[in-house]
């Protein structure tokens, strides 16, 4: 679960955090790096992160890792 931290909020920080990751062939994050994003952000984007779970890429029916970027997005509601 990602919650929007609570300093973060409160200084009325929004923004993206990217990362640029591999995930596995069985979907898990195996590794991860930070391209950008506040400080205050990525505290809490980057446990979250570890966490998610993709569904297995295939190619030619076999499991393949994949290079991806991933963006968490928080925006602050009007």
């Amino acid at each position: 679960m990602l919650s929007y931290p609570a300093l973060a909020k409160q200084a009325r920080i929004q923004g993206t955090v990217r990362y640029n990751v591999l995930i596995g062939k069985d979907g898990t994050i195996q590794a991860m790096d930070l391209v950008s994003g506040h400080p205050l952000l990525v505290e809490a984007a980057t446990p979250a992160v570890r966490q998610w779970k993709y569904q297995t890429t295939l190619l030619n029916g076999e499991p393949v890792e994949v290079v991806t970027v991933i963006d968490v997005n928080f925006t602050l509601a009007q």
